[in-house]
């Protein structure tokens, strides 16, 4: 029985996760751990370092070849192991620094991408619907009545008024040849006229003489 608890606490069978671990888990801050990371290989790709780099070595080959037997640790006959071993081992750890630092930036960019086509987004839906506020207002602004329109009108009006005064003031008493009264010839006229009327927008500005009896002076004005 014990063997058998024994056997089945490493089984297939057992998740991982119930499982013991015999190292801690190491899980480091991606953030911190990036931003560091990133200000290296920054560092890396400046004129400094190259400098910093090449004094380093021309400083350690000098004095592995000039300086007392006694006091040098690379030797030169070997070839310079040791320093060949370093510049090994940084170039091991800098090629998966730059990546983990290019890594980071594409995951900026494209966080950037998506932001700028959203807004792009929001700017074509904002620019579509003042579009069409406008065609809206714009036809809105066919039906108001405009000043010339109103002057028109009311020109047209007091024309026909005038002719309506005037020919009841020449018409013949007597009424011969006909059987209708001069108002109702008047009233007639009126609404036959009004009736053959055009639309707003096409509508000329009526001519009025300005001589006609009754007519105001300042609708006659070219001004006005």
């Amino acid at each position: 029985m014990k063997g058998g608890k024994a056997a089945g606490k490493g089984s297939l069978d057992t998740p991982l996760s119930g499982r013991q671990r015999i190292l801690p888990k190491f899980s480091p801050n991606p953030d911190a751990f990036g931003h560091a990371t990133e200000g290296f290989a920054r560092f890396m790709g400046t004129p400094q370092f190259l400098v910093y780099m090449t004094i380093f070595c021309i400083f350690w080959l000098a004095w592995n070849t000039w300086a007392p037997e006694s006091l040098q640790f690379d030797s030169r006959a070997l070839g310079f192991t040791l320093l060949t071993l370093m510049l090994s081992l940084q170039a091991s750890y800098a090629a998966p620094l730059l990546l983990l630092a290019q890594n980071r930036q594409d995951d900026r960019d494209r966080v950037s991408l998506q932001q700028d086509r959203q807004r792009a987004e929001r700017n074509l839906s904002d620019t579509e619907y003042l579009t069409r506020e406008l065609a809206s207002l714009r036809i809105a602004l066919r039906e108001v009545a405009t000043r010339d329109y109103v002057r028109a009108e009311l020109r047209s009006l007091l024309e026909d008024m005038l002719e309506a005064q005037e020919e009841l003031r020449t018409h013949d008493p007597s009424g011969t040849g006909s059987h209708e009264s001069p108002k109702d010839k008047v009233k007639e006229r009126l609404k036959e006229r009004r009736d053959k009327q055009r639309s707003p927008r096409t509508q000329q500005m009526p001519k009025v003489k300005p001589d006609t009896p009754g007519f105001p002076a300042h609708l006659n004005s070219p001004e006005s």
